[in-house]
């Protein structure tokens, strides 16, 4: 059904969805100026960003077609690709749970103080649970109450840790407002003031784990020269445990797909995104997110990924945006547990096509020849001329916007000529 799905026009790729997807609603409207305005403040206009799908994709053996809102041209043509060579990716989730805080500073007797809040834990807990009733009645909100004393160079704080099931939402503002309704009473018992309190987007229980295990032959054609990716794969993988340089850009390609499927929710890519390099850094050295080995008995490429990925299918921009709502639903209309699973799993789509490219063509190959059409529309082609002129860059020895110039001039000329 998706066989050369890139090289369809819109209306042909739209109608390959309808086929997939009969039950799929229409293709939805522009966010609404209305709506809009009341998403922002000062509101002014929209900002469009292009919304692709990436195909090829199979999780715990379902197959999916994956919404992506993206500027970067090679994001979806590399997810595809990954996603056809990986085959089943198998996927679970942590526990649903996020993080409050109330932090107390100024603290004279950190211990006393840790002892009166023990004493009353689970006075103070039921405290919070009266705070969010709806949320508890849905089976989620807060959990569990934990204390720490934590000390800098110049003061001791206690620090109320707040655990929190958001269920399918993401819970800020639920947990907020518990951590708010709670903080005075912590207060009095206490003698302290409140220095904040507020949700943290850290998480080391909500973690979102993907695997798959590849067939070396998948890789190339020419045996040798799979086996070879394959042990390159793995050591670059290897190497990126080592170079804080090379984890960083190894994240980031990561996050390029994570990003464009939170966009294309609804979602905070800003809060995935800081508790993503949180965790990287757990250990106090900055780590790559997936891990690749090679098994030459097996003769197989194994990868994993192990990322929270904090994400929500309710509330918010979620539930007002035409497009986020049509995102889901092309998602068979997940569980937050379930986005985030996907999430992953397209997290090591995306670096396995990054790595991959980077020990055999090189980055620049696959990102060229896409960066070409972006380049030729920057420089005026109209949308007859774009494909030639895209064509004319790659052959061209050098790809800028002065000679894509030079060559959107020759195309103009010689049409000219022929008329």
């Amino acid at each position: 059904m998706f066989r050369g799905f890139y090289k369809k026009t819109t209306a042909q790729r739209r109608a390959i969805i309808d086929e997939f997807r009969p039950d799929l609603h229409i293709m939805p409207k522009a966010l609404p100026e209305t709506v809009a305005d009341n998403m922002i403040e000062n509101y002014l206009m929209n900002y469009e960003i292009p919304l692709g799908v990436a195909v090829n994709f199979t999780i715990n053996d379902k197959p999916y077609v994956v919404p992506m809102t993206v500027e970067e041209p090679s994001v979806i043509a590399a997810a595809n690709n990954a996603g056809k060579i990986l085959g089943n990716i198998k996927t679970t989730y942590g526990q649903r749970e996020i993080t409050g805080q109330i932090i107390l500073s100024g603290v004279k007797n950190p211990e006393t103080v840790l002892q009166q809040l023990e004493t009353h834990k689970s006075t103070l807990l039921q405290q919070a649970k009266d705070a969010s009733p709806n949320m508890v009645k849905r089976g989620g909100g807060p959990i569990a109450l934990t204390f720490e004393h934590k000390s800098s160079q110049i003061e001791h704080y206690i620090v109320i840790y707040l655990t929190f099931n958001p269920c399918d939402a993401m819970g800020a503002n639920a947990i907020n407002t518990c951590l708010e309704a709670l903080a005075p009473s912590i207060e009095e018992l206490t003698g302290e003031i409140a220095l904040m309190k507020i949700l943290s987007n850290y998480s080391e229980v909500a973690v979102s784990k993907a695997t798959t295990s590849v067939p070396v032959q998948k890789l190339h054609p020419n045996l040798e020269q799979a086996q070879n990716i394959a042990e390159s794969i793995a050591l670059a993988s290897d190497y990126a445990s080592i170079d804080v340089y090379r984890a960083t850009t190894h994240n980031k390609g990561i996050m390029n797909g994570i990003d464009a499927l939170c966009l294309a929710t609804g979602n905070d890519w800003r809060a995935v995104e800081a508790s993503v390099h949180a965790y990287a850094s757990r250990t106090g050295n900055y780590q790559p997110l997936t891990k690749w080995t090679y098994d030459k008995e097996s003769e197989y490429l194994i990868g994993e990924i192990e990322l929270p990925i904090p994400v929500a299918v309710v509330g918010g921009t979620i539930s007002v945006h035409p497009a986020a709502q049509w995102s889901l639903e092309l998602l068979n209309n997940p569980s937050a547990s379930e986005l985030a699973e996907i999430m992953a799993a397209v997290g090591l789509a995306q670096n396995f096509a990054a790595v991959k490219a980077l020990v055999t063509d090189g980055i620049q190959k696959g990102h060229m020849g896409l960066q070409a059409r972006s380049l030729a529309m920057q420089v005026g082609a109209t949308e007859g001329e774009v494909i030639l002129l895209t064509e004319k860059l790659q052959e061209a020895p050098q790809m800028s916007s002065t000679i894509a110039q030079e060559l959107l001039q020759e195309i103009r000329d010689n049409h000219s000529e022929e008329k």
